[in-house]
């Protein structure tokens, strides 16, 4: 009887030796680390961008009706300082006396307005607004409101501002 010796031969045996498992690895991270900075970047930018346009229409708002009632007005009173309370008043053919007051508070614009006296309507014409004098004021002289307006929002670190400067012609026969 003959012994046969039972040897073992690898024959097209399949698998991934360490390091080509390593380089798959390595390339899938890498891949994954761009996707995911690439989301964060659509999410940050999409959060910047919203609160940008928020700050944009906040102060294009306030000069709405800054504007419509500056030239409206027969006085024009700002306060001392930043201009804030800023107080209007005009007369209408019927001689009913009209009051708007500007105030910023808590960094709300607050429009309120009486007319002879009695409150016909207050609202909040713009949020976000800054209440720092260098940011936010606005000045009456020689017939012509001059105002800085700057609005400011947070969009995760970053923040965000909008500022608008101009100028506002009351009725020609204002002081």
């Amino acid at each position: 009887m003959a012994l046969h010796i039972l040897s073992f031969k690898r024959v097209n045996q399949g698998g991934f030796t360490l390091i080509e498992l390593l380089i798959v690895f390595a390339i899938a991270g890498i891949i994954a680390s761009t996707v995911t900075a690439a989301i964060y970047q659509t999410i940050s930018g999409s959060a910047r961008n919203t609160s940008h346009m928020t700050a944009v229409k906040q102060v294009e708002n306030a000069i709405h009706w800054l504007r419509r009632d500056v030239q409206m007005a027969q006085t024009v009173q700002p306060s001392e300082g930043s201009g804030f309370p800023l107080s209007l008043t005009w007369t209408e053919w019927d001689n009913k006396v009209n009051q708007v007051i500007y105030s910023l508070i808590d960094s709300q614009l607050q429009r309120s307005h009486s007319i002879d006296g009695e409150a016909v309507a207050g609202m909040m014409v713009a949020k976000y607004v800054e209440s720092d004098p260098t940011m936010t004021s606005c000045n009456f002289i020689g017939g012509v409101l001059t105002f800085k307006l700057t609005a400011t929002l947070y969009a995760g670190s970053q923040t965000i501002s909008e500022t608008r400067v101009g100028e506002i012609i009351s009725r020609p026969n204002s002081p």
